[in-house]
C-alpha cells in the first residue's frame, strides 16, 4: 500500500494537483487551511462531499495545489481530483462516487466572445436612426 495517492482534477480554467495521505483529517490547499482557503461554506461542503459518499472524512489528510480559474472553479477542480484519488485508494468507492456524480469532469467552459460584438451572445445596442 502506497503512503500518498495523488490525482489531478480540472474543472473550468482551474487545475487541483490532489494528494491524500492517510491521517487524522488536516485539509491543506495551497498551503493554507481549507477554510482560509475558500471563506464560502457551501464550497467548502463541496469538495468534502467525496469523503462524505465514503465515509472516510477523518482517515485522511488532504493536500492540494490548485491555480488558475475562480473560486469555484478552483473547488470544483479540489473535489474532482480528492474523488480520483479515493479510487485509487480503492476500487470499492467508484460506485457511490459515480452515482453522486463526482467522478464526472464538468466539461462546460466559458464561451468565446464573437467578433462585432461585446461578449460570447451580448449584442451591441441596436440604433434605428
Amino acid at each position: 500500500m502506497a503512503s500518498s495517492f495523488h490525482a489531478v482534477g480540472r474543472r473550468k480554467e482551474a487545475v487541483a494537483r490532489v494528494r491524500l495521505i492517510p491521517g487524522t483529517g488536516v485539509r491543506v490547499v495551497n498551503g493554507r487551511d481549507i477554510d482560509q482557503f475558500f471563506p464560502i461554506k457551501t464550497l467548502v461542503g463541496d469538495i468534502l462531499r467525496p469523503l462524505e459518499v465514503t465515509s472516510t472524512s477523518d482517515r485522511y489528510d488532504i493536500r492540494a495545489n490548485v491555480r488558475g480559474g475562480g473560486v469555484a472553479g478552483q473547488a470544483g477542480a479540489v473535489r474532482l481530483g480528492i474523488a480520483r484519488a479515493l479510487v485509487k485508494i480503492d476500487e470499492s468507492y467508484r460506485k457511490p462516487l459515480k452515482q453522486d456524480g463526482l467522478l464526472t469532469r464538468d466539461s462546460r467552459m466559458k464561451e468565446r466572445k464573437k467578433p462585432g460584438q461585446p461578449g460570447a451572445r451580448k449584442k451591441f445596442q441596436f440604433s434605428k436612426r
